[in-house]
């Protein structure tokens, strides 16, 4: 994956996997689930994916953030809780990644 974006995903996986997030597969890319078994943060294409709630704060503030965009895996139909942030917001991946975690789904 592009820039080293698979060893971060690698890292914020190992953080969260002691507080119950499960490495696993969506849409054939890897991604954290929750101890429900419920989506959280994927890796697409060299972009972390994160799902946040499209009227949280959170979503506007990873929304204006350079680069980041819906994500979209089939092409025009956008996921609209769920933001694209590219490899240069890796500062932002962990809490971004923490907020996706505590929103319900």
């Amino acid at each position: 994956m592009a820039d080293g974006a698979d060893q971060l995903f690698a890292q914020l996986a190992e953080d969260l996997q002691p507080r119950g997030a499960k490495l696993s597969k969506m849409f054939g890319m890897p991604c954290l689930k929750d101890p429900n078994g419920k989506a959280f943060v994927g890796l697409h294409e060299g972009e972390l994916v994160v799902r946040l709630h499209r009227d949280s704060p959170e979503h506007a503030e990873a929304l204006a953030l350079a680069g980041a965009h819906l994500f979209d895996p089939m092409g025009g139909r956008p996921m609209k809780d769920w933001v694209c942030l590219p490899r240069a917001t890796s500062a932002h991946w962990l809490p971004l990644t923490e907020a996706a975690r505590a929103q319900p789904r």
